[in-house]
């Protein structure tokens, strides 16, 4: 636990950074002149898919720590993840970044809202002296000042960033790992064991969102490649938040293994889903 709690804040700050490297203002200009397909995302990943978590763990019977931790995952945004598998699926790489870089810029908002009322409803008491507010301020200096670094030193070096794409992304994802592998190291008794008591509710959500996110754009999205990308965006989260959330409000670990779980289980699906969509026009 006190790799995780170490480590997490430096490396999400890293992948936040990383993905202001690749923003620039048409991703957000894009939103005004493309609103559709964005607002569909949008309400996919920040309204559907914690009401979608909710309604699971009410329906399987959860363990009120891991239904707190699948809550966490649940209201984490889209990860750096997301965009590379989106362009390997042939699917709306604009939008993807787009969704990617507002919801983690809003996530500072929308995660403490949906944590803290979700805590409230389950019945969790988050015991350690941390506000709303101050988790929100905590998730500003790791969320969004680095976004805004990042931007304003692509706006100095943007052809040497650009020629940097590629390995900025490779960067972020072995971050991300950095963190799991950190995890898993150091509690790995404890996670086995934990793991097949969360394992089961994270793939149902992965797999549920996946498809509710694929079909839900199939009828009111604009084409096939923001399908599927907004489907990915639905099934891919970033586990990197997620864990530094946990480790702000909670001391146990219990509370990070849904989220340990969720980053297994969502790689694998989401490669698999990858497969199964590339060959559709």
């Amino acid at each position: 636990m006190e790799i995780a709690k170490t480590i997490a804040p430096f490396c999400l700050a890293l992948i936040m950074f990383g993905l202001g490297l690749g923003l620039r203002t048409e991703d957000f200009l894009r939103v005004v002149k493309k609103p559709r397909d964005f607002i569909i995302g949008f309400l996919c990943q920040v309204i559907l898919l914690p009401i979608v978590a909710f309604i699971l763990i009410k329906a399987i019977s959860t363990p009120t720590e891991i239904a707190l931790g699948i809550m966490i995952i649940a209201a984490a945004p889209g990860g750096v993840t997301s965009n590379i598998l989106t362009k390997f699926a042939d699917g709306d790489v604009a939008l993807s970044i787009s969704l990617t870089a507002i919801v983690s810029l809003l996530s500072i908002m929308t995660v403490p809202f949906i944590i803290f009322n979700s805590a409230e409803l389950i019945g969790v008491n988050i015991i350690k002296e941390i506000s709303m507010s101050k988790i929100a301020f905590k998730m500003f200096l790791v969320v969004t000042v680095p976004v805004i670094f990042g931007m304003i030193l692509r706006s100095f070096m943007k052809n040497f960033i650009i020629s940097k794409t590629l390995i900025i992304q490779r960067l972020s994802v072995a971050l991300f790992l950095v963190v799991f592998i950190s995890i898993w190291i150091e509690e790995f008794e404890r996670i086995v064991s934990f793991i097949t008591r969360a394992g089961f509710i994270a793939f149902i959500l992965n797999m549920t969102m996946i498809f509710v996110g694929y079909y839900v754009a199939k009828f009111f999205a604009s084409g096939i490649p923001q399908r599927k990308c907004i489907s990915l965006e639905c099934g891919l989260q970033n586990g990197t938040l997620a864990v530094f959330v946990a480790t702000q409000l909670f001391d146990d670990i219990v509370f990070m293994v849904p989220t340990a779980a969720y980053a297994l289980i969502m790689f694998v699906t989401s490669i698999f889903f990858v497969l199964l969509v590339r060959k559709i026009n």
